[in-house]
């Protein structure tokens, strides 16, 4: 069986528009479930080839100051 996991998602997000999208991340945060990973990971894909030199910079900031905050 060939499961492609990236084109699923890609595909189950298509027609979402910018409030469909910013509902998909939030409630797959909260909800804190493991199998939600995957998808987070194929947003943040898409956010970071859609991002500039400087916005990914700010990003790596934003992730070291979170994973500082988070195993402290």
């Amino acid at each position: 069986m060939d499961l492609n996991i990236r084109k699923a998602i890609l595909h189950n997000i298509s027609n979402n528009d910018q409030n469909q999208l910013e509902a998909t991340i939030v409630d797959a945060i909260q909800a804190g479930e493991e199998k939600m990973l995957p998808g987070l990971g194929v947003l943040f894909e898409l956010i970071w080839q859609q991002s500039s030199t400087e916005d990914k910079q700010e990003m790596v900031q934003a992730l070291e100051q979170g994973v500082k905050q988070a195993t402290n």
